[in-house]
């Protein structure tokens, strides 16, 4: 069974020459940011790209390295093979890394969670290292890890030398690729519970405490601001990556290689600022029991079954483009027994005849299967004299 169902979201065309291409977007807006080597900005949902300068160009990124390196601790606690409240052993190595740290004890003992705290908050250099040889052994191994999630992630200009960021002429990367890098972190829930600490401490045995400041200062000065990672080093210059939301529209921005650390925080507030006002979510499905579907059952008690999108379907555009956006619903045959939850079809969401969405069916109820009774009774009903 397929029905289709068209929606049109017709909006006043104002800048209908602008379009998702990155190189249009740099060519029309090259005023969005100024006094860095490159930028980018994107839509977190889609990956759809608002903004670019020089995006692909091969560039240091110093500490925004440490993204990877928080991408791979949070996977680890996802599958269950690390948690928040296992203690760390610190070795000498680690607490011997040097730029910025909390100043961790070498033998000293301290809580995973607290670790990814002080690298989310105060970047620090010791406590990547020390959670990079919990997970993969050594630093070196855990680099290993960082190159092959990259190249899974599809960053194709990216090469990590250390977990740090610390100088490395052979580490490099890309504005793109650290979208990419930063969109991939931004799944993972628990991130959130420390990005957004503005201030916080450090403790060590014997009642020494690190106080630790939030580099990312956006998230403190503007509206939904809630993650980022920052980064300097003389080669890579100043460099943010951060992410704002405001109601359903999540965006993406990175500045490479600015010239000073207002310079970074004050284009990021311009890539934000012209996300915002001209760029929406626009809602095509909304997570409830479908109106113009439901599922047929072969040698059910039920004939048919209610049905319900696996998740809530948005698309991303201009607030000023028109817009010719619809969906397929494709039903499968299914036969009894069916499980509340189990995946019955498909929809296929359409932007201008392109696809720009895709998520299961999924039945809103159970269908047990029908005994012999059940059959003799429909039979007995169906029964014309």
């Amino acid at each position: 069974m397929k029905k289709v169902v068209l929606l049109f979201f017709v909006c006043i065309l104002a800048f209908a020459s602008f379009g998702f291409a990155p190189a249009a977007a740099n060519t029309e807006n090259a005023e969005l940011v100024s006094g860095c080597k490159a930028a980018y900005l994107c839509e977190w949902r889609s990956g759809s790209a608002v903004y670019s300068k020089d995006e692909t160009k091969h560039l240091p990124i110093a500490s925004m390295c440490k993204i990877m390196t928080l991408v791979l601790c949070f996977d680890e606690i996802e599958k269950g093979n690390l948690s928040a409240e296992e203690d760390i052993s610190v070795s000498e190595t680690a607490s011997g890394m040097g730029g910025s740290q909390v100043f961790l004890e070498s033998g000293g003992v301290y809580p995973a969670g607290e670790l990814i705290k002080s690298i989310c908050i105060a970047s620090a250099n010791d406590s990547c290292v020390a959670m990079a040889e919990r997970i993969a052994g050594s630093e070196a191994l855990f680099v290993k890890k960082m190159n092959a999630m990259a190249k899974e992630l599809g960053m194709d200009n990216t090469v990590f030398v250390n977990c740090t960021g610390l100088p490395d002429a052979g580490q490099y990367s890309c504005a793109k690729d650290v979208a990419i890098m930063l969109s991939d972190l931004l799944r993972h829930e628990e991130y959130f519970r420390y990005s957004k600490i503005w201030m916080d401490e450090m403790h060590h045995k014997g009642g020494r405490v690190t106080e630790m400041a939030n580099t990312n200062k956006l998230i403190r000065s503007y509206q939904g601001c809630d993650s980022g990672k920052t980064g300097y080093t003389s080669e890579a210059g100043f460099c943010l990556a951060a992410s704002a939301l405001r109601g359903n529209l999540r965006v993406v921005s990175v500045v490479i290689g600015a010239a000073d650390s207002k310079t970074r925080f004050e284009n990021t507030k311009s890539l934000f600022d012209y996300a915002f006002a001209n760029y929406t979510n626009k809602v095509v499905l909304e997570q409830k029991v479908l109106t113009d579907a439901v599922c047929p059952v072969k040698g059910g008690k039920q004939k048919e079954i209610s049905v319900i999108p696996e998740r809530a379907s948005y698309i991303f555009c201009s607030k000023d483009d028109t817009d010719n956006i619809f969906y397929d619903i494709s039903i499968d045959a299914v036969k009894a027994p069916v499980q509340k939850g189990d995946t019955v079809g498909r929809i296929t969401v359409y932007k201008n005849n392109v696809e720009a969405d895709s998520l299961a069916v999924l039945a809103n109820e159970d269908a047990a299967k029908s005994s012999y009774l059940d059959s003799l009774r429909d039979a007995a009903q169906n029964w014309t004299l």
